[in-house]
């Protein structure tokens, strides 16, 4: 966990997002398996999800994304020191998507990397960001969390394939001029002794002259029952440990933005900290769970839409492939969308 009182206080200046036009509601999936909208919906809470067609991918949707929280935070690419993406399956290890968006920004050739930490890939940034300004290395940096799971779904498996939709957050970070840290508390941790829970291979296949490897399918295997048990015990235990660094009660705490795999996981997360639901950012029901992009949506769309209202204090939360998670309780200030 981070010792804030030792780094340079951080600014969240401005968040943004983009989905896809195209929709893709739970009715729409009757035409490729025997489901019904109420047997999705009650099992997890999603209605409708955006899907990337034709050529479009998670760069074009973090690049859209980026320039929205650029202009929140009144930002210049070309002021811009670094950039970071989080993604669960880029639509190329290399070039990164960082560097396509740095190029598409015309940011300049500063440091562009992506980072591979799943659905909890904003936090991560996050805590990456909270080092690299802390330190006095960069000043402003971009955080751009984007998926296309669409395109990695097993489309015979009905079990993962309705849970995930397309789309990117951005967040623009800068060294708080006016000494106010926005980072009460955050803390990253993973174990990857869980990793078989959620999995996405690389095809390939080794040289002629060597034995050959197993040609595994480039699809998301998830084992459902235990990635909800494994949430519903881990989230609110690092809820507890970051409220207590940051020496407030859950209840001082504005609001709830969690990442969106599951209503009923959001529903478990909420009852153990006592929230009313006007205290939990869900859109899970429009948009299923985009991965790495879920909770910088959530937070930049309830900002726009108002349920988010500034100035206040929100616990971000993430948990994903690795096993991965990370808990943030930030400071949202007025005009960061």
């Amino acid at each position: 966990m981070s010792n804030k009182n030792k780094l340079i206080p951080l600014k969240i200046s401005g968040v943004g997002y983009c989905v896809p036009e195209t929709v893709i509601t739970n009715d729409d999936l009757t035409k490729l398996y025997d489901t019904s909208d109420e047997w999705i919906y009650t099992r997890t809470g999603i209605r409708e999800r955006r899907f990337v067609s034709g050529e479009e991918n998670a760069i074009d949707l973090g690049y859209k994304a980026a320039l929205n929280a650029i202009k929140k935070a009144n930002v210049k690419p070309e002021e811009l020191d670094l950039i970071i993406a989080a993604s669960s399956a880029p639509p190329n290890l290399y070039p990164s998507i960082a560097c396509r968006i740095q190029e598409k920004l015309g940011a300049g050739k500063i440091p562009a990397f992506d980072i591979t930490a799943a659905c909890s890939g904003l936090i991560y940034t996050l805590e990456m960001a909270r080092a690299y300004i802390g330190a006095g290395l960069y000043k402003k940096i971009l955080l751009v969390a984007t998926d296309n799971n669409s395109r990695l779904c097993d489309w015979t498996d009905r079990g993962v394939s309705i849970l995930f939709g397309d789309g990117a957050g951005a967040m623009v970070v800068e060294e708080a001029e006016d000494g106010v840290d926005d980072i009460l508390a955050i803390n990253i941790k993973a174990d990857g002794s869980i990793g078989e829970y959620l999995t996405l291979p690389l095809t390939g296949q080794n040289c002629p002259l060597v034995e050959p490897c197993e040609e595994k399918p480039v699809h998301i295997k998830m084992n459902g029952k235990e990635v909800y048990k494994f949430a519903v015990r881990i989230i609110p235990e690092y809820i507890d440990k970051c409220l207590e660094a940051a020496n407030m009660k859950a209840e001082e705490v504005d609001y709830l933005i969690p990442h969106q795999a599951n209503q009923r996981i959001i529903e478990a997360i909420q009852q153990r900290l006592g929230y009313s639901d006007n205290k939990v950012i869900s859109n899970i029901k429009y948009y299923g769970n985009t991965s790495a992009a879920s909770v910088p949506i959530a937070l930049a769309e309830g900002v726009e839409k108002g349920k988010i209202k500034l100035p206040s204090t929100a616990i971000l939360c993430g948990f994903g492939a690795g096993m991965t998670w990370g808990v943030a309780i930030v400071r949202l200030r007025e005009g960061i969308c």
